[in-house]
Parts: C-alpha cells; sequence; structure tokens
C-alpha cells in the first residue's frame, strides 16, 4: 500500500510526538510511526517511573533521618508499592491508548509497525498488517531516539542481564544488584534498590561516578553512596560475564569477580540510526548522529530531533527541538514564521539522586577545553544556614564556572536537597548572559538552599 501525507514522523517518543502533535494542530497531514509504544522511554521506562522509584527510596531515607531530629522511627521497606504505582498510574501497565487517543485527537494518523526512512521524502513500515509506503509532501522528521549502549564484556550478550527497562518494571527488590556503570541511570537506580535492602555494587571504568559532572560533584556523590553501604568500584574494567545457578558474575581486568542476583546494564545510550538511509542523508556508514543546522534540518526536506541530533538524550532537549523544528516545517508551509534556531549554551540536566545533582551549561573542564579565561566560585554544604538547619541529609555544593573575559557564567552545578530546583536560576544566569556583577547584587532569600549562590558567587570574585 501507498499512501501520500504532508509529513511523516518516524519515531514516537518524546520529540516525536511533539513535533507531530504541533504539526497535525496546525492542520497538516501528519503520520506518526512507532514500532514500541507512543510516548518512547521517558514514560513507561526512564524519567516518569525511575522518578516515582527515587521518590519512593527518598522517603525511605528520610524517615532514617529521623532519631536525633525529631523522635524514633521503625522503617521496614515494601517494594510492591513502587512497583504497583509504577505500573497503575505511570504506564497503565505499559499500555499507550491514551498516549495514541491524545495524538489522533490532535488530527494525526498513527501507525504501529517499524519504520525506515529510505530518501525523497519516502518511509516504508513494516506492520502486523504488511508492508506500507508513506510518501511526505512536505518533509520526514527522524525521531528514532536512542537504544541502551552495551559495552564489548565477553559473554555479556549470553546472559539475562537488565537494561532499565527491567530494572524500572521488576514487581520486586532483588536481594543483590551488580550496576555495570555509573552514570545518571546507574546511580539513580543503584540508590533506589538500595534503600530498599538491595546490596548495589558499582562498577565504574572512570575515576568518579556521574564522570560527566563536576569533579566536586562526582566526589561528594561516591563519599554518600559509600556512606549508604553501596559498594563502589571506580576505575574498573568487565573483562567477562556468566551466568549460572541464578547468580550473574562479572570478572574484572584485574582479576576480581563480582556476584549478584541481578545485573544491571547502564553504560549509556546509542542513537538507533539503523532505520535510516545513510546515504541519503550523506551519513558516514560509522557516524554516531545525525548532523542538523539550528532549525534542526538534516538534508533537503528532512529534519532530525531528540536523540539522534547527539545535543543532549533528555526529554526535554528533544521537546525543545521539535518546537524548532515545527516552527520551521510551518514557516515553509506558509503556516508561521520560524522563530530562533536552537540555542544549547543553557542545557540543564538533573542526576536525581540524593544529594541531587542539576547542573547546566559547560563544566569547569569543558571551559577550558574551549579556550576560555575560566574562573570559578565553589559553596560547600552545609556552609549555608539552610543546610545547617537541615542536618541530616544536607551535604551538597554549589560550583560556578565564568567566561572571566566576559564577566558572565557558563556553567554553574547545585547538588545537594533540591539541587535540580536550585538550577532554575542558575539556568536563567547562563542563557540570559547575565553579569556576575549583577548576579552578586541581587538578594538571595534567607535561610534557602539557593543562598549558597550568593557564597559561590563571592568565592568567585576572590578567585
Amino acid at each position: 500500500m501507498a499512501r501520500e501525507c504532508d509529513v511523516v514522523v518516524l519515531g514516537m517518543g518524546p520529540g516525536g510526538e511533539a513535533v507531530a502533535g504541533q504539526l497535525a494542530e496546525a492542520g497538516l497531514d501528519v503520520v506518526g510511526v512507532e514500532a514500541e509504544l507512543l510516548g518512547g522511554e521517558c514514560p513507561y521506562w526512564a524519567c516518569v517511573p525511575s522518578k516515582m522509584m527515587v521518590r519512593a527510596g527518598n522517603l525511605l531515607a528520610e524517615a532514617r533521618r529521623v532519631p536525633g531530629m525529631a523522635g524514633s522511627t521503625r522503617v521496614e521497606p515494601d517494594f510492591s508499592p513502587v512497583h504497583v504505582r509504577i505500573r497503575d498510574e505511570a504506564t497503565t501497565d505499559w499500555d499507550d491508548a491514551a498516549a495514541v487517543e491524545r495524538f489522533t485527537g490532535q488530527g494525526g494518523h498513527f501507525v504501529r509497525g517499524r519504520g525506515r526512512f529510505t530518501g525523497q521524502g519516502r518511509v516504508e513500515v513494516e506492520s502486523g498488517t504488511g508492508r506500507e509506503t508513506f510518501t511526505a509532501r512536505r518533509g520526514v522528521v527522524l525521531a528514532t531516539g536512542s537504544g541502551p549502549a552495551v559495552p564489548p564484556v565477553s559473554g555479556l550478550d549470553q546472559v539475562p542481564y537488565w537494561t532499565n527497562r527491567q530494572a524500572v518494571s521488576a514487581a520486586e527488590a532483588p536481594a543483590s544488584l551488580l550496576v555495570l556503570g555509573a552514570g545518571a541511570v546507574g546511580v539513580e537506580l543503584a540508590q533506589a534498590y538500595a534503600r530498599f535492602g538491595t546490596r548495589v555494587t558499582l562498577v565504574e571504568a572512570s575515576a568518579r561516578v556521574v564522570s560527566v559532572e563536576e569533579p566536586e560533584a562526582g566526589d561528594l556523590l561516591l563519599r554518600v553512596l559509600r556512606e549508604e553501604g553501596l559498594t563502589v568500584r571506580t576505575q574498573a574494567r568487565a573483562k567477562a560475564a556468566r551466568y549460572a545457578d541464578g547468580v550473574f558474575t562479572l570478572t574484572l581486568e584485574d582479576g576480581a569477580e563480582l556476584s549478584a542476583e541481578r545485573l544491571l546494564v547502564a553504560t549509556g545510550r546509542r542513537p538507533r540510526l539503523d532505520a535510516l538511509d545513510r546515504e541519503a542523508l550523506g551519513l558516514a556508514q560509522d557516524a554516531r548522529r545525525v548532523e542538523v543546522d539550528a532549525h534542526l534540518r538534516a538534508a533537503p526536506g528532512v529534519w532530525a530531533v531528540g536523540d539522534l541530533v547527539g545535543e543532549g538524550a533528555f526529554t526535554h532537549v528533544a521537546v525543545y527541538q521539535a518546537q524548532v523544528a515545527a516552527r520551521a516545517i510551518l514557516a515553509e508551509a506558509g503556516l508561521g514564521e520560524p522563530g530562533p534556531g536552537a540555542d544549547y549554551r543553557a542545557v540543564p540536566r538533573v542526576t536525581f539522586t540524593d544529594p541531587e545533582i542539576g547542573s547546566v551549561g559547560l563544566t569547569e573542564a569543558r571551559a577550558r577545553e574551549r579556550g576560555l579565561t575560566v574562573r570559578t566560585g565553589l559553596a560547600q554544604l552545609p556552609a549555608g544556614v539552610r543546610g545547617w538547619i537541615h542536618k541530616a541529609g544536607n551535604e551538597g555544593l554549589v560550583k560556578l564556572v565564568e567566561d572571566a573575559d566576559r564577566g558572565v557564567l557558563v556553567g554553574a552545578t547545585a547538588a545537594g536537597p533540591m539541587g535540580g530546583e536550585v538550577l532554575y536560576g542558575l539556568a536563567v544566569a547562563v542563557r540570559a548572559a547575565v553579569p556576575t556583577a549583577t548576579l552578586r547584587d541581587m538578594m538571595y532569600a534567607f535561610p534557602t538552599f539557593h543562598r549558597s549562590v550568593l557564597e559561590a558567587l563571592t568565592d568567585l570574585a576572590a578567585d
């Protein structure tokens, strides 16, 4: 079968869903193609359900902090309410009927099947009813997302390891868990499970956990995780994996062997490029992302959004890019103005551990790599009064990275209680290039966690 339409959106994760919905609401004939669940990773296996796990684990941690602060408590972890909440509230038992109805209600046409972009505005879809070809008059939006990046560990492909999907959908907490990879996903799930009584061992090849963040933030989190009883092995590379009699075993390059009931592989994600005709896009066979311009155009009549673009595998990046791409497509259709291109100077990211790590823009190392004249300011919690008041669970810091030649922030990190919320003001400062002199001259509410920003600015001025 063959059908013409205005736009085909290949991949209906957060970015694809957002751009498809906007175009359909504007009156274009839009076909959205998705092989799995409409909405993608975020609502079913990532951002939303994992944060329900984190929230539950944090409640247990807070309860354990009561002694010496407000009386006494006895905590008995029970993972079943977490699973029920994820199944019933977050994912409706991993069913996307509501999401499909929302999209079709916007005027879109949804096709469940495995699509492939074959060039010249064409997308071929294999579904349960056969093969369909869709020809787009105005363009194709590529939004095929990413999948788990599995390291080349001998035997790993022969064992039934978990990815984030199995870890989030599990009905019970395992007695023990090996986590390979200490990026955001690895540390979040490791800490959450540990708070439910799972014996957790984290294995990380680099020198620090959350190595993309500031070293001070990684060192802080590492200390807290170890204090909570997690075993963390940094600068440790897995050499081989095996599974027998219900036990996973990792052999490290130094000869050490680690075993647990479950193994979670959390070593990053890799853009899904297999559904794209590389030649039609001008992509090299070893390309790891789709190159786009400021308006997310990858080629004439082709746009790309989300993880494919390589500007951060975050829902908020994909949805932001969807808005930029939708404006450009509608402008070409004579239905609006193109608006500004994508600006990545202030991309925010949050690691939802405890302490929570929020960061925006460049780290100190990245800023120096770009040749900037760098000054930094650091405030350690509980230096602030709010941290002193908070007492139990008050670990944190604020680090600022300034382009000294311009006198503006190019990066910032807020780690600690509600670090991701404290980040908002710092993100505005980075995005709007607010002079650090102006930031220093502001009033900061007392006593708050965000008042530590003022302490970091004071330290910055003394650098």
